[in-house]
């Protein structure tokens, strides 16, 4: 059983390449689903398919208010972003289904 935690996410077609922005109440459906093109869009499009930068919230209004702000941000915000927590580029899909498992 997982824990649902609404959740910003950025995806990259490769280390500093091309970025997705995004949010979800469930991140290791949403970013499986990114990672398979099940969807039609930028993603699939794009082929960001990398996971490298997550943050949690208690509540997906502050989730989408986050989301919206990083939208909004300068490219080299967002690289920054990445590389202060994530500066090999690592793909963090694994991360992120522990830190949504239920204990």
């Amino acid at each position: 059983m997982r824990t649902r935690l609404p959740c910003v996410y950025m995806l990259a077609s490769a280390p500093r390449g091309t970025l997705y922005a995004g949010v979800t109440s469930d991140p290791i459906q949403r970013i499986w689903q990114h990672r398979n093109d099940l969807t039609e869009g930028f993603s699939r499009r794009y082929g960001t398919h990398r996971l490298v930068w997550y943050e949690l919230h208690p509540d997906m209004r502050s989730a989408i208010t986050r989301e919206k702000r990083i939208k909004s941000w300068k490219r080299a915000w967002k690289l920054q972003l990445i590389e202060s927590s994530n500066p090999q580029w690592r793909d963090l899909y694994s991360v992120i289904i522990g830190a949504c498992a239920t204990p």
